[in-house]
């Protein structure tokens, strides 16, 4: 996985833990691709600042996930959710299918 999505999906796991601070710093970094300067300079802070902030912040969420283990386990629920989808298609009773279809669906709304 490469280590952007790994730390967006971090974020979107654990980022609620994190300080307001360090959510927005790691969204503006991760999600909305901006430079450390773009980042420091409305928040008057220095592009070393920003980078301390990553670094520390991106430990913290990987120590959550080696704890916890939530972000794996969900890639691994979106995984089975695909795959029943992919079976599902192979059914021929169109009631059937689009049951569960429509239910995983939902399932993977509330993931």
């Amino acid at each position: 996985m490469a280590k952007e999505l790994k730390f967006v999906m971090l974020l979107d796991c654990y980022g609620d833990l994190l300080t307001d601070h360090q959510r927005s710093i790691m969204e503006m970094y991760y999600c909305d691709d901006l430079s450390l300067a773009e980042i420091g300079q409305p928040m008057n802070i220095t592009r070393q600042a920003v980078r301390s902030i990553i670094k520390r912040t991106e430990e913290i969420l990987l120590n959550y996930e080696e704890k916890l283990g939530f972000a794996e386990r969900l890639g691994r629920m979106r995984e089975c959710f695909g795959n029943i989808e992919a079976a599902a298609e192979q059914i021929t009773d169109g009631n059937i299918r689009n049951t569960i279809l429509s239910e995983t669906a939902k399932g993977a709304e509330l993931l």
